[in-house]
């Protein structure tokens, strides 16, 4: 799915699997937008009714189980994930560690239109209460590991990559930004190919393990500061979830450079349950979100080091994309 933000919170989404399918939104009312609609020819009878997050929009025929089910909680994956990880106070920030990073902060319940190119979407409805949030995407995140195994062949399984990466102090001065599909926040270089600096003949498979797991770490940390910039605050820890959040030293890096607490929960498939807890809410499982934040739980937080060389790493990392955006220039 393609997301582009047109002017004034009109979000104009285009599924690419089926291209003659358009979805266009105004966030600010909730409802299909009459501009928009009228711009691109679509008649607003053929567009399905807009719902909340959470209520219940039918049942299960019957036929196949045993008793009918209510199907009662609907949310895109990321902001299941943000309501799964129960960020629902303003100011909380998830990140999703897959192939790719999704992170998304809760903004109240005010839209706040990104000066820093991320993109302002609805969290989620419940009831007649909005919240929004503001998202950032990162194209190449757990993705690089497969890179090492499957490009490179420095590692057999890419749960060997932790300990490689241990096996060195620091990078080195190596720094890989892996701009292998472009760049996504908040640069969104399309162009961007890429690149690895810093070797030398000392250079071994360990540091470039050991800059791929930060090249993890530092595009998110680009994505929060754009968040952090547009809402006018600073977070105060990040919850993290995803199948990469099992490499402890990723999340260590990650506490590192961004000087925060980074809380992986005893639950990380977040997605799922987000959804589940929307349903749950809806048929009267739990009685309101005070209910379900008891039953998250925190499984390690990860605390930033008292002595770590984030300040030159970051700075080498800023180094390195700036040679990535000239190179795409030339």
């Amino acid at each position: 799915m393609a997301v582009m933000e047109l002017t004034g919170g009109k979000i104009h989404v285009t599924d690419i699997t089926n291209a003659s399918r358009t979805m266009l939104f105004n966030i600010h009312t909730q409802q299909w937008d009459d501009e928009l609609l009228s711009l691109f020819d679509i008649p607003s009878k053929i567009l399905p009714a807009v719902k909340s997050s959470s209520e219940v929009y039918g049942e299960t025929s019957g036929q196949i189980l045993a008793a009918k089910i209510p199907v009662a909680g609907i949310a895109g994956d990321q902001q299941a994930a943000l309501f799964g990880q129960m960020c629902t106070q303003k100011g909380m920030v998830k990140n999703t560690y897959g192939t790719g990073c999704f992170m998304l902060m809760n903004i109240g319940d005010t839209p706040i239109i990104s000066k820093n190119k991320l993109i302002t979407t609805i969290a989620w409805k419940i009831g007649d209460k909005v919240q929004y949030a503001l998202e950032g995407s990162i194209f190449i995140g757990g993705a690089v590991v497969q890179w090492l195994r499957d490009g490179l062949g420095i590692i057999s399984s890419s749960s060997e990559v932790e300990k490689k990466a241990s096996n060195v102090p620091d990078n080195g001065g190596v720094y890989l930004v892996p701009a292998f599909a472009g760049l996504g926040a908040p640069h969104w270089n399309q162009h961007a190919r890429g690149m690895m600096v810093g070797l030398t003949r000392g250079t071994t498979s360990d540091h470039i393990s050991r800059a791929a797991l930060e090249s993890i770490a530092l595009q998110t940390m680009e994505v929060l500061h754009a968040m952090e910039a547009d809402a006018g605050t600073k977070i105060k820890e990040l919850r993290v979830d995803g199948g990469a959040t099992v490499d402890d030293l990723l999340l260590q890096i990650q506490a590192d450079v961004l000087n925060t607490d980074v809380i992986r929960p005893k639950i990380t498939e977040t997605t799922a349950i987000g959804a589940a807890y929307l349903a749950g809410l809806a048929v009267g499982f739990w009685k309101n979100t005070d209910e379900i934040q008891q039953q998250w739980a925190k499984d390690k937080i990860f605390r930033p080091s008292e002595k770590n060389n984030a300040e030159s790493l970051i700075d080498g990392w800023h180094r390195a994309v700036k040679a990535c955006n000239a190179w795409t220039e030339n």
